[in-house]
């Protein structure tokens, strides 16, 4: 229900005034039908066309890096974990970019850029959990490793803009931002059925997960869970989600991680309830991004990636110097 209000009420926030009553009569008229008046169609054409398809796209996209999010921290054992600190969402958007600049000034399908996003997030997130793995890394040296490829990857993406035609560049410094400016319905469309079908997914081995989370490998093993299937399998699909909502937002970093904990201070650690919750509070902290983006230096428009850095940054500090003790 405050999901439902606060997507609401996000569709009212912008220049054009709409209130709160007319964002319930378009959805009447969409979802009941009915006519709509020539003095009301402007209004319903921003609500439908520009404002919907943002706030939902806000709202999906948060779901899914924080669903991410909590995969990666239950399945590594460490809070710190997310698929921006890994450097996954760095690669994906490299992915993305490297497919916009190949092909031009060609018209891309919707699939070509989430291609290239996720072979991109997959292989470095191979190489990443590989090299771990063979190396019996701490996770301090894992989440090292990670912002390295974080830089190796924006610097490649910076070379890229540097080469770019005009309208390349544009479309690559968008990805680099991490926006939800000019949301289609056929984007909301791709992430929301793919966070719909991934979460009753996660929610199937949620017990496996507490099990390898909260006990170690050895102990999940003893009590039946096949710990590396499960492993590979659930941090496939956590860099799938981030590698999607990079193609089609751009870097949004931190909601991978603070989504979690806001959602565990809420509800708890067990994951049976913290992988719903979790998408809930990442949708909602998204939202709510988008919309101080979208107000605080109005008319201009922050990019939701940035207002997430400043929230997403001290949170991030906050934990490294609360949670040493996880470090080592």
């Amino acid at each position: 229900m405050l999901s439902a209000l606060a997507l609401v009420a996000a569709v009212t926030i912008g220049t054009a005034g709409v209130g709160m009553g007319d964002v319930l009569h378009s959805l009447r008229v969409s979802l009941l039908g009915g006519t709509i008046s020539a003095e009301f169609a402007s209004t319903y054409a921003v609500i439908t066309q520009l404002r919907l398809p943002r706030v939902l796209l806000a709202f999906t996209a948060g779901a899914a890096l924080s669903v991410s999010g909590v995969l990666m921290q239950g399945l590594l054992r460490n809070p710190l974990v997310s698929p921006f600190t890994l450097g996954v969402s760095p690669a994906a958007a490299f992915g993305a970019a490297l497919v916009i600049t190949l092909a031009g000034t060609q018209q891309l399908p919707a699939w070509a850029t989430i291609a290239g996003a996720m072979v991109m997030a997959l292989a470095v997130s191979a190489v990443v959990l590989g090299i771990a793995t063979a190396r019996r890394m701490a996770v301090a040296t894992l989440l090292l490793l990670g912002i390295a490829m974080t830089q190796i990857f924006e610097a490649l993406t910076s070379a890229l803009q540097f080469t770019a035609n005009e309208n390349t560049l544009q479309a690559i410094i968008r990805w680099t931002f991490g926006s939800v400016n000019d949301a289609l319905w056929s984007d909301v469309l791709i992430v929301g059925v793919i966070t719909l079908l991934a979460i009753p997914v996660t929610l199937f081995f949620s017990k496996d997960l507490n099990a390898i989370a909260f006990a170690g490998d050895d102990a999940a093993r003893s009590f039946g869970v096949n710990v590396g299937p499960v492993r590979i399998g659930l941090i496939a699909l956590a860099v799938a989600l981030a590698a999607v909502v990079v193609s089609f937002c751009g870097i949004i970093g931190f909601v991978g991680l603070v989504g979690p904990h806001i959602a565990r201070l809420a509800i708890g650690a067990d994951h049976r309830h913290l992988l719903p919750f979790a998408a809930l509070s990442g949708g909602l902290l998204l939202l709510v991004a988008d919309a101080v983006g979208r107000t605080v230096l109005a008319p201009a428009v922050v990019p939701v990636g940035i207002v997430v850095a400043f929230i997403g940054g001290p949170v991030f500090i906050y934990l490294i110097l609360t949670r040493r003790n996880t470090l080592k």
